[in-house]
């Protein structure tokens, strides 16, 4: 078996890459990271986005659980809270309020973006294999047609550290194509996406009373030629709210205490202000803009050398309020675990460039859903909509009026959203028969509170709204 492989960064998709390498038998898995990681579930510098909503959909879960057994169950050990899609969620969509269904649904993990890190990470290092070094990689060894290591930069100067394999999950900023014209490999694509999208989040204490109160989002509104504005209230761990605002360029939420509570009020439902005007806020508002979508387009590259992989945010980001890239993460991962074991080795021929190819289709999934909103907001860089985007988007807003009363519109809409199947699912007999036969049942004029919640909302409510 190979003597060593390199994983470049120490995020979500570098662990769960460098778990499935050490199960595959790689002797050493070294995993490089800039940022010096923190001792627990606390926030690191190299993830701006880290302060907001992350959700951890059910396809997601499945996949980190193949590569980690009993990540799901240290994660609610730890405080995390499992939210059904079909009855745990408050949820006003851009056609209106979604009905909340006693059937069973699929499920999501809620809890701060640091607790998955933490979770995971520790779990990963238990394998005796797995080391992590503080070291910024700054470049490949080897040529365009094999990678044989990675360039480190320490104190002493530059170094080079061999490998068998190198996979860069480096995330947004990774600086893999300025590597690959290194090798002298050039002419790979990127496309930039850009709803000018900023994130503005504060953490709050739940209060005494409103420990079970569902999961609350006010969805932004693509349709209506104005920017997107959003905001949600997320239980996570310690007993805390996380609430996240998101407005795309034009619509950005403000930085102060005072704007971020009007901002929430200013929705077209102010129900998201209104529970939070009577809550202790915990922290001050985090502000991040680090949001475009960036695909690479490695997968389509006329050459690639043996020995490089590249998973994660490395191969495409986007938009993070469709809560898409831990899931995705994990899904590269996932593919990087079963072509090393057909393969029976990180070193066969070929297996870089299966990899990379298997590892590109969820990122187009992903990247098709987030840009084909995204492109509709007006002051969007980088796209506008084409007659394919028009035409999904006319069927998208069907079914999601439909799913306001109609169990199987709404459960296709879960089944896609939670990542538990493809877009496709969306087209299935049954979903299109739902779509065009509409909603049995009429629209909702205000949030399906039950009688209890309706109690908590309005002995929270400070606003008068």
């Amino acid at each position: 078996m190979s003597r060593r492989a390199v994983v470049v960064g120490a995020g979500l998709a570098g662990m769960l890459a460098a778990a499935v390498l050490a199960d595959a038998g790689v002797a050493e898995v070294v995993v490089l990271d800039r940022d010096e990681l923190p001792d627990g579930p606390r926030q690191r510098r190299g993830l701006p986005q880290g302060r907001h909503a992350h959700l951890l959909m059910t396809g997601g879960l499945r996949a980190m659980e193949e590569i980690v057994p009993g990540v799901g169950k240290r994660l609610l050990a730890a405080g995390a809270h499992e939210i059904s899609l079909s009855s745990g969620v408050l949820a006003r969509s851009p056609e209106g309020w979604l009905r909340r269904w006693r059937r069973e649904g699929p499920v999501m993990l809620t809890c701060t973006r640091a607790l998955v890190d933490w979770t995971v990470r520790a779990a990963v290092l238990e394998h005796p294999r797995i080391e992590v070094r503080r070291a910024a990689a700054v470049g490949l060894t080897g040529s365009a047609g094999r990678v044989r290591g990675v360039r480190v930069s320490g104190p002493g100067g530059e170094t080079d550290l061999d490998a068998d394999l190198v996979v860069d999950a480096s995330g947004r900023g990774t600086r893999i194509v300025t590597w690959l014209e290194g090798l002298g490999l050039s002419g790979v694509r990127t496309r930039i996406v850009d709803s000018g999208l900023v994130n503005a989040s504060r953490v709050y204490r739940v209060p005494a009373g409103a420990e079970r109160f569902p999961l609350t989002i006010v969805q932004a509104d693509p349709y209506v030629s104005r920017p997107g504005r959003s905001a949600m209230v997320m239980p996570v761990e310690g007993d805390r709210w996380l609430v996240s605002c998101g407005g795309t360029r034009g619509g950005e939420p403000p930085a102060d205490a005072e704007g971020f509570l009007r901002y929430t009020l200013d929705l077209p439902d102010p129900i998201v202000g209104r529970l939070i005007s009577g809550a202790e806020p915990l922290t001050d508002v985090h502000v991040s803009r680090s949001t475009s979508n960036v695909r690479h387009y490695l997968d389509k590259a006329p050459q690639w050398p043996e020995g490089l992989v590249v998973l994660g945010d490395a191969l495409g980001t986007f938009n993070p309020a469709y809560g898409q890239g831990m899931s995705v993460a994990a899904f590269g991962a996932r593919v990087l675990g079963r072509e090393l074991e057909r393969a029976g080795g990180p070193d066969a021929p070929g297996l870089a460039g299966r990899v990379l190819r298997g590892a590109a289709r969820p990122v187009d999934a992903a990247w098709a859903m987030a840009v084909g909103q995204d492109v509709l907001y007006p002051a969007t860089r980088g796209g506008r909509p084409g007659i394919a985007d028009r035409a999904v988007t006319a069927y998208t807003r069907r079914m999601t009026r439909a799913a306001a009363g109609s169990f199987a519109a709404a459960s296709a809409i879960w089944d896609v959203t939670s990542m538990r199947t493809p877009p496709t699912r969306m087209f299935h007999p049954a979903a299109v028969l739902a779509a065009l036969t509409g909603s049995p049942l009429p629209a909702l004029s205000g949030p399906p509170l039950t009688p209890a919640e309706r109690e908590v909302l309005d002995g929270l409510d400070r606003t008068g709204a």
